[in-house]
């Protein structure tokens, strides 16, 4: 019965769906904005002009950063 029941549904929901994906009044237009959108402002300065410290949490990951950190770990002779 559970079964049945839960097809039912199921079934009801998706002719639900269907019939509401394709309305015949609805009038589509293909139209989009044709001019481009204008600049963006540039960002204010908060810092007064300094330059934010070198933080090694949030350096870029990237293969001279490593090699920079690996010769930082290794043993100096």
């Amino acid at each position: 019965m559970k079964n049945t029941l839960l097809i039912g549904l199921l079934a009801g929901a998706s002719l639900l769906s269907i019939a509401s994906c394709s309305n015949p009044d609805y009038k589509r237009q293909d139209e989009v904005a044709v001019e481009p959108l204008p600049p963006l402002p540039p960002e204010p300065d908060t810092t007064g002009g300094k330059t934010a410290p070198e933080n090694p949490a949030t350096r870029e990951i990237n293969a001279v950063n490593a090699t920079e950190d690996i010769k930082k770990m290794q043993p100096q002779m």
